[in-house]
């Protein structure tokens, strides 16, 4: 720098140690130059002003030499101060396009000093009225947010009360915002681990999605991805929590039916969809999820250039199911996630199937296995609406419109058209011509195809996880075929609206008369005859049978027979629930002809136990008019003659012992007995056929039992009934 040249107003004691080495003389120097431009201003004189700024930015600032540089640098602070929030407020000509590329750039300095200046110039530009910092807010959002995790307490309340005043300039400006291009910023921040960062961005995406509705709609996935594991956060994040459930209550109320395709014929096979403008959407919404594949992972390793909000503004909102599914299920499926979540996560698929039926049975095929999976779930709850989300796949008339695909996988054990419920003339049972067939329960109307291959996977899961048939089975089938509201099942009531009983059973009966692993077949037929007989809600199911006078009842009756031979005391107990006592009488002779083990006599113990049960009462009842009801008397003799001397024989023999003696029951004017209650056998069911049915599967069990204990030949295991 030439010592000689006139830098004035600025004396050469100034210039000589703005060029010092000695940070000292270089502060002095700036004190000197506060002090002459305070008395510039004073006496309103711009023009040195604008002399001194050129000077130390031309001269110094620019300067090839370190120390001149920070002489002006220091220099212009001192200006700066000197004149205070006039140099922006005051002027005309501030150029803030060109500044924000500056401050962008600045933003995510590391520095705590560069930090704090960068703050305190946002809050200056935010508190100039003419200045719409809002419109350049997409350029800096990113940078504020790791400015409030800086460490100094300090920089953090100025970052605070920065974006608090932003916040509510998006409140009173909604309209002048650019949402989208901000939604995947907070989508980032949404998911740190420091508490600040997180609660602050989630209340602003709580505020995005009310005050942008469905603008927010084509990044659900991020959203979702973001939002879902904080409902399971404990009381110590309990404000996040809160604010979270929020949002995700707030984003599921954008999804309306009109998202959904429009309602009209499709063919059978759905095929790819054409490529149009919206596809740039659905990858984008992927993309938010955590990766080009729309995959949960939450780590946004590609930053903040993930979407291009131009393309999302001039495309129509459109509901992307793809990557929403997908994060949905990868919630689902990973147990290591909270309980609450694994609900919202249950309750948006629910949602989405009501409101977005056709869209939503595109995924029901890969949604299947995890909703299977689901029902082991240790809550009850989760269980609970898990099977909600079931039941509404498996009765939804979009279900009806569009081809399922294949029921299962290659290892299903029997194909669809093997599934076919026997129609009479297969089944050989009914003989009154022109009787609807086996099949009226499970086509419905009210049930689609999903409904048999639900029934068919539930059994397959149980068959595989024998321990879930043990503690859940009962619990899940009960859920299903609930029809009364009692203090046992309050929590049922409405699927019982979706499903009902006799579809349940019947499709299941169904299903295991083929079934081939013939010890799974006699457990789940126990399960299920304990259910029937037992639980409250299935009252009218039982109604039903109990007295056989139409045919759906006859051919319901005979379905369940045909698997419940699979277990020949869950026989008789049908026989006795239908009143077929002369039949459940033919049925114990047979017991003689049968391998008798520990379990066997067990199950008769049980049903002994039953009989005094109120569900049994008008089978007790019965019992008063001895000579309309010989069979039930010898049936309850033989049951007695079956077991040894336990307490269940106890118990019976004392039941029978009260049977009275016809001749004491003659009233004085010799009118007869009671009525007669023991109905006629139903002239439309072949009972003979029945009864060789049963004793066709039980011949199978026996060699079954024996094969695996080693006393048979080998045989196939493929049992075909």
């Amino acid at each position: 720098m030439n010592p000689e040249k006139d830098f004035a107003p600025l004396t050469p004691n100034i210039v000589r140690a703005l060029n010092d080495k000695l940070y000292e003389k270089r502060k002095v120097a700036a004190l000197e130059i506060e002090k002459l431009v305070r008395e510039f201003v004073a006496q309103n004189n711009t023009v040195q002003i604008k002399h001194v700024i050129q000077t130390l930015s031309q001269e110094f600032a620019l300067s090839q030499h370190p120390h001149s540089r920070k002489g002006g640098l220091i220099g212009l602070a001192a200006c700066s101060i000197a004149l205070g929030k006039d140099i922006v407020t005051e002027s005309n000509k501030f150029d803030l396009v060109g500044f924000i590329p500056l401050l962008r750039e600045r933003i995510y300095s590391n520095n705590q000093y560069a930090r704090q200046f960068i703050i305190s110039w946002i809050l200056v530009l935010e508190s100039v009225p003419d200045i719409n910092l809002l419109d350049y807010l997409p350029e800096i959002l990113d940078g504020l947010f790791q400015i409030l995790g800086d460490n100094g307490k300090e920089i953090r309340k100025m970052c605070e009360v920065v974006l608090g005043e932003f916040l509510k300039e998006i409140k009173k400006n909604p309209s002048s915002v650019k949402f989208a291009e901000m939604a995947n910023i907070l989508v980032i921040h949404c998911q740190t681990t420091d508490d600040l960062i997180q609660l602050t961005a989630m209340c602003w995406m709580r505020e995005f999605i009310q005050l942008a509705g469905r603008v927010m709609l084509p990044y659900s996935s991020g959203i979702l991805t973001a939002v879902l594991p904080c409902l399971a956060y404990d009381d110590r994040k309990k404000s996040i929590k809160e604010v979270a459930n929020v949002c995700n209550q707030s984003l599921m109320k954008l999804v309306t039916p009109e998202d959904d395709e429009p309602d009209e014929p499709k063919p059978v096979v759905q095929k790819q969809a054409e490529p149009n403008p919206d596809d740039s959407s659905a990858k984008q919404e992927g993309a938010a999820s955590g990766g080009p594949d729309g995959s949960c992972d939450s780590s946004f390793s590609s930053g903040i250039s993930v979407f291009n909000p131009a393309s999302t503004e001039r495309a129509p909102v459109t509901l992307h199911l793809d990557g929403i599914v997908q994060v949905l299920s990868c919630h689902l499926s990973n147990m290591a996630i909270g309980m609450m979540t694994r609900i919202a996560v249950l309750k948006w698929l629910y949602h989405l199937y009501i409101k977005t039926p056709r869209k939503m049975f595109r995924h029901t095929d890969s949604l299947f296995p995890t909703l299977l999976q689901t029902l082991s779930d240790e809550s009850d709850e989760v269980i609970l609406k898990d099977l909600e989300v079931l039941a509404e796949i498996a009765s939804s008339p979009a279900g009806q419109m569009d081809d399922p695909g294949p029921l299962d996988g290659p290892d299903l054990r029997v194909s669809h058209s093997e599934l076919q419920v026997p129609t009479p003339g297969r089944a050989g049972l009914l003989k009154t011509p022109g009787t609807k067939g086996l099949e009226c329960s499970p086509s419905t109307p009210t049930m689609n195809s999903y409904f048999y291959k639900f029934m068919i996977n539930l059994l397959k899961r149980f068959s595989s996880e024998r321990k879930l048939l043990e503690v859940r089975g009962g619990f899940i089938i009960r859920g299903l075929g609930a029809h009364e509201t009692t203090h046992k099942a309050a929590c049922f009531w409405q699927l019982c609206l979706l499903l009902n009983a006799e579809n349940i059973f019947h499709s299941m009966a169904d299903i295991l008369l083929r079934e081939e692993d013939l010890k799974f077949a006699s457990t789940m037929v126990h399960t299920l005859n304990t259910i029937l007989l037992t639980s409250t809600e299935l009252f009218q199911l039982r109604n039903q049978l109990k007295d056989l006078k139409t045919p759906e009842s006859q051919n319901l009756f005979c379905c369940l027979y045909r698997s419940w031979c699979h277990n020949p005391v869950t026989t008789v107990s049908l026989c006795f629930l239908t009143q077929n006592y002369r039949h459940a009488y033919d049925l114990i002779q047979k017991f003689g002809d049968l391998e008798v083990t520990v379990d066997f006599l067990t199950e008769v113990d049980k049903l002994v136990q039953l009989i005094e049960c109120p569900i049994f009462t008008y089978l007790r009842l019965q019992l008063l008019d001895v000579k309309n009801n010989p069979y039930l008397i010898k049936a309850l003799y033989g049951l007695l003659m079956l077991l040894p001397q336990s307490s269940a024989f106890q118990l019976l023999s004392h039941r029978l012992q009260c049977v009275p003696n016809p001749e004491l029951l003659q009233t004085g004017d010799g009118v007869k007995a009671a009525p007669k209650s023991q109905k006629a056998d139903s002239p439309s069911i072949d009972y003979a056929e029945l009864l060789q049915h049963f004793e066709r599967v039980q011949k199978k069990h026996l060699e079954v039992r024996h094969q695996r204990s080693g006393r048979g030949d080998h045989l196939d295991r493929r049992v075909v009934l």
